[in-house]
């Protein structure tokens, strides 16, 4: 994965689909939204047509059996992931995964993600390190997404499943459309597909509104165009939402949606407000070092899929095997994503002495370095989760920091990896809970800082698919 190759289109009606790579014809999610400002006269949706009803109709209705099928896909993968560290561990006698299995679980999976990629259309998807966006991809490439991603997820790999559910929903949402006069309309096309994204992931940040401000921040459009497209992926993650919850109630199934549980709320002190800055920084620091191996990673997994892909998930282990052999610990605090962790070390870090917590972020930050150039998934979970525990170990080893303010600032500048400060603004809050209130300023700070920092690095040449003038809309 990687630039633009300008190799072959297909053919799309007035639209054609660039190709990414090799013979992947896969846009990049983010990319889609480009051609919203340049659409043709034919192609533009007024606010108050009766067309533009029909539409917000359309993603209602949309958003109900994909928000079905992602909360499935979600289920199954945390349903595998108890069978692959509990019940199988248990039914071999050890009370707990034993140090060395996520040598054996990751190794697997990095098999299978490699078999995915060079035998399955569409290589899998994207790398993590690439960011967010899958894209709204040709209905063939989507099982070879899902099978990279779940063999990632269950596995141990450290990713997280937001890419692998913003290309699910965007695919089937078009897929569901393809053939209709929605589809022939490439900014209809373009909104389903935003739509169907949302309606994936409005429940696994914890809550559906980060979903729609996601899309808000990615558009860059003015303010007609903004509702054109906003409207939509805000009902459609409200109607996904909905299901979400009412399906987790009436089953008992879950899907593991990035939560912390409740925090004691406290005041902020000078001294926060002060070190908010320096924490941020060096959270930007170490998430740009993670990016720097994850791009090298991804280009020497570009020529050699297999034995890369395969020795990242060993190294990724053998980083689990280590910390659980050192400190005693669960090897799973180091593999996965770490949103099973998370309330633990938010609400108990107690749990962790200062060694423990400074080999779980050393043992950590490289198998999540590892696997975001070679597994399939999203950056994002691990990302969040390594600022907390940093936010975590600075109100340890700094005196007078409040630790709920500690962990504000880690949390923000870990969520900033998205690029998105709104976006990671708004996570953190609803992470918080009633806390968040009195952590506004550091919260604000700790984005606005990690973001700056990281473009005053040197690049890791991640695409701005915002400036992309040649996106063009699938359909």
């Amino acid at each position: 994965m990687g630039e633009p190759s300008g190799g072959p289109v297909a053919d799309a009606g007035s639209h054609r689909i660039p190709s990414w790579g090799g013979s992947r014809e896969t846009v990049h999610y983010l990319a889609l939204f480009a051609s919203v400002n340049s659409a043709g006269e034919g192609d533009r949706v007024d606010l108050h047509s009766r067309g533009y009803l029909r539409l917000l109709l359309v993603t209602a209705l949309l958003g109900v059996p994909l928000s079905l099928i992602a909360f499935g896909f979600l289920v199954a993968v945390h349903q595998l992931e108890h069978v692959v560290w509990q019940t199988v561990p248990h039914a071999l006698g050890f009370a707990e995964p034993p140090a060395w299995w996520p040598i054996l679980t990751i190794g697997i999976a990095g098999a299978l993600v490699a078999l995915a990629v060079t035998h399955l259309p569409g290589r899998g998807g994207h790398a993590p390190v690439e960011g967010l966006g899958a894209g709204a991809m040709p209905p063939i490439e989507l099982p070879g997404v899902l099978l990279a991603a779940a063999a990632s997820l269950v596995g141990g790999a450290v990713v997280g499943p937001e890419a692998p559910l913003i290309a699910l929903g965007s695919g089937l949402a078009l897929l569901a459309v393809r053939g209709s006069r929605t589809a022939r309309n490439g900014t209809t096309a373009t909104i389903i597909a935003a739509a169907g994204s949302a309606a994936a992931i409005s429940a696994i940040f914890g809550n559906p509104l980060v979903a729609a401000v996601i899309f808000l921040e990615v558009l860059g459009l003015g303010r007609r165009q903004l509702m054109l497209v906003v409207l939509p992926c805000l009902l459609s993650s409200g109607v996904g939402a909905l299901l979400f919850t009412g399906m987790g109630r009436w089953t008992g199934l879950e899907i593991g949606a990035l939560t912390i549980g409740e925090l004691e709320p406290s005041r902020l002190q000078a001294i926060d407000v002060v070190l908010a800055i320096p924490l941020a920084a060096v959270v930007a620091l170490a998430t740009w070092c993670a990016q720097v191996a994850g791009r090298r990673t991804a280009r020497l997994a570009a020529s050699h899929p297999l034995p890369v892909t395969v020795v990242a998930g060993g190294i990724a282990g053998v980083s689990a095997c280590v910390y659980a052999v050192i400190t005693g610990h669960s090897p799973m605090e180091v593999a996965l994503s770490g949103q099973a962790t998370l309330p633990t070390l938010a609400t108990d870090p107690g749990a962790w002495t200062t060694g423990a917590l400074v080999a779980l972020l050393l043992c950590k930050g490289v198998a999540y370095a590892v696997c975001l150039g070679t597994f399939r998934g999203g950056p994002v979970f691990p990302a969040v989760f390594l600022g907390a525990a940093l936010g975590v170990l600075a109100e340890i080893i700094v005196p007078g920091m409040t630790p709920l303010s500690a962990l504000a600032v880690g949390l923000a500048a870990g969520a900033a990896t998205t690029g998105l400060p709104v976006t990671s603004v708004i996570m953190v809050v609803l992470l918080l809970g009633d806390a968040a209130a009195g952590q506004m300023p550091v919260v604000i700070l700790g984005v606005v800082t990690a973001m700056v920092a990281l473009e005053f690095l040197p690049s890791t040449q991640h695409t701005d698919w915002r400036t992309d003038s040649h996106a063009e809309v699938p359909t």
